[in-house]
């Protein structure tokens, strides 16, 4: 009897530690100190850097293993195309730079739930191969895809030779989580993340944590000086002017899509590419438990009449 009993209590201290593992390692100590009469914390490995933001919550604090799983919960499917290769602890390892600078730990935990979902929601529309009779449903097939299968061109553009010349036999078809196209956003993606992309493209088809920073990055840094990134578009960061209200650009998740894709997506009115991204962010919602009558008005919500920031041939994703 004690021998049974001893192996359940093994058994329930190993599940314990596991659990652990799979929030992130987000039971590390939690250590405070005080630099200009602001008070600074570290979290361990995911919130490593000294900041306010990791004196309150980190991702795995609210976003753990099960629930990246349920968003994409058929990313791993037989006829999926990236079986094996995108997981919860590249999402987070890749996220670790940028949580002090706010993502997923800007405001309340709510907030921080909704611009997860918000930056999920995009990965999960660009990378899905769902349709409406899919085993699932349609927005379960987010991640099937980590590189486009079948490249119209090599989207080499020789405007940009001399600060981002294409490199021989390389094609530069989209990558990632939110897929890069084109040598120049190769270039400056690569430069930030100080990995060599313009010669070599194909490590993020390779490195799972890699196209996911590479997608966060972009999320986190606007297009042009002076315009809005999507993550200070999203937590409020970002205050309009008035030329932005007149072009009906408001805070929220709309200006998202109008900073990410411009007009391929937005001042179209109510057009599917835009709807289909709407969709995914209002399901993780739900999933997330937040509930998608929490994603706000739908001025806030899409971008249906927004003019865009920049004219196509400038946007930085395509």
């Amino acid at each position: 009897m004690m021998a049974k009993r001893f192996g359940f209590l093994v058994v329930v201290m190993a599940a314990m530690v596991m659990a652990e593992i799979v929030r992130g390692d987000s039971s590390e100590e939690l250590k405070v100190k005080t630099v200009k009469g602001n008070k600074v914390c570290t979290r361990g490995w995911e919130c490593s850097q000294w900041s306010e933001h990791c004196c309150n919550q980190t991702i795995s604090d609210y976003f753990q293993v099960y629930q990246f799983e349920n968003l994409f919960s058929k990313r791993n499917a037989p006829v999926a195309h990236a079986v094996g290769f995108w997981d919860y602890h590249s999402f987070i390892t890749a996220s670790t730079p940028y949580q002090p600078q706010g993502f997923g730990t800007t405001g309340s935990k709510l907030l921080g739930q909704k611009e997860t979902a918000a930056f999920l929601g995009h990965v999960g529309s660009k990378t899905s191969c769902g349709y409406s009779v899919a085993t699932g449903g349609p927005f379960a097939w987010g991640l099937c895809y980590n590189k486009e299968l079948s490249p119209s061109q090599s989207y080499c553009d020789d405007y940009y030779k001399y600060t981002y010349p294409c490199s021989a036999g390389v094609e530069y078809y989209g990558r990632g989580a939110l897929p890069i196209y084109w040598n120049y956003n190769y270039g400056i993606t690569g430069e930030n993340l100080k990995v060599d992309l313009l010669n070599h493209p194909e490590y993020v088809e390779q490195n799972a944590t890699l196209a996911f920073q590479a997608a966060i990055w972009r999320w986190m840094t606007p297009v042009k000086k002076g315009q809005p990134s999507a993550h200070d578009a999203f937590v409020g960061n970002w205050k309009p002017t008035k030329n932005d209200t007149l072009s009906k650009r408001v805070p929220g998740f709309g200006t998202t899509m109008n900073i990410l894709y411009g007009d391929n997506v937005c001042g179209q009115g109510d057009v599917d590419s835009m709807n289909n991204i709407i969709s995914h962010y209002l399901y993780y919602l739900d999933l997330l438990g937040v509930g998608r009558e929490q994603a706000g008005s739908n001025e806030v919500l899409t971008c249906a009449e927004q003019k865009p920031f920049n004219p196509s041939s400038t946007t930085a994703s395509s």
